[in-house]
């Protein structure tokens, strides 16, 4: 099937998967990375979101992740480092499983998706944006969004994007046979997690690095759920160093 994708930059290639807050919430630290370093960008809109179509037999996580694993097959690419937040976090996640040869390194950016005795996923579909905000930024009022400035197709698009959500993630947002899946994991792996998340809180973070053998965990300071937006520079600072550590025609951009 086709996928919507917005591609930026040329470089060591990234794949960056956004969260159930749509692709606008990856975009701009996208173009921030394809100008700041020698790296192509590509941002595809997960089916179903932003009004996109979704087919009938796609219907969770993982065959998000065999989309993707193809998409990379499809256009040649290879040495790609794929970048998650979120539900793009646990995308990212079930791409680290299949082990496809294409990837060379994987960042989960504050995700979702495995299930932590006694640290549940925060209850999405029942917090109005104003609580959204609240669990989501360490400095909510910087972020905050008025409903009222929104126009009416903004609203049905954001409204359009919960069925597309609970449809991949399910109302818990976690599968319980991630963890299972994540113990075979053999590409190198960043847990990247914004400290002050509590949509998923750290102990989380620590949680899923600990569920992956070839994972490192990264704190971010003063950062909440969407590093990328919040504290952009820390993270692509992050995001960059890891995939150039571990690209395999050597150091990214050389």
């Amino acid at each position: 099937m086709s996928v919507t994708l917005h591609e930026s930059g040329s470089g060591h290639p990234f794949l960056l998967l956004h969260g159930g807050a749509g692709p606008m919430s990856v975009a701009g630290f996208a173009d921030r990375l394809a100008a700041a370093r020698p790296a192509r960008v590509l941002v595809p809109t997960h089916p179903g979101f932003n009004g996109t179509p979704r087919p009938d037999d796609l219907t969770d996580v993982p065959g998000l992740a065999r989309l993707y694993a193809g998409l990379l097959e499809e256009r040649g690419l290879t040495d790609v480092t794929v970048v998650g937040n979120s539900i793009g976090g646990w995308i990212a996640a079930e791409m680290a499983v299949l082990a496809s040869p294409r990837v060379s390194s994987v960042i989960i950016v504050n995700g979702v998706g495995l299930e932590v005795p006694g640290h549940p996923v925060a209850d999405f579909f029942s917090l109005s944006m104003d609580q959204l905000a609240d669990l989501s930024y360490h400095e909510p009022d910087k972020f905050r969004m008025d409903p009222a400035s929104l126009s009416e197709a903004q609203k049905a698009l954001m409204a359009g994007n919960r069925p597309a959500i609970a449809q991949y993630a399910g109302s818990t947002m976690t599968d319980p046979t991630l963890a299972g899946r994540l113990a075979e994991v053999t590409v190198p792996v960043l847990v990247l997690w914004g400290q002050s998340d509590r949509i998923v809180d750290p102990a989380y973070g620590r949680a899923y690095a600990a569920a992956i053998p070839t994972a490192t965990y990264q704190p971010l300071e003063n950062t909440g759920h969407l590093p990328q937006i919040e504290t952009p520079e820390q993270t692509l600072t992050a995001v960059w160093d890891f995939a150039a550590k571990h690209a395999t025609g050597g150091p990214a951009g050389e």
